[in-house]
């Protein structure tokens, strides 16, 4: 194998492995921010009859 072919490949292989990664800590953000947001929707549900009925005198 030609060395120079064999370091394009590497360095071809390195750029990929850091495109991945950086899709990952993307994803793990949004995946912290969908979570904190389900987080605070439950807790916002303690009370699920809440605001269900109106009461309405004429």
């Amino acid at each position: 194998m030609i060395i120079g072919g064999l370091s394009t490949n590497i360095n071809t292989s390195n750029v990929n492995n850091d495109i991945q990664v950086a899709m990952l800590k993307k994803s793990l953000d949004t995946v912290e921010t969908s979570g904190a947001e389900l987080t605070k929707m439950m807790e916002a549900s303690v009370t699920p009859e809440l605001g269900q009925n109106i009461d309405v005198s004429i």
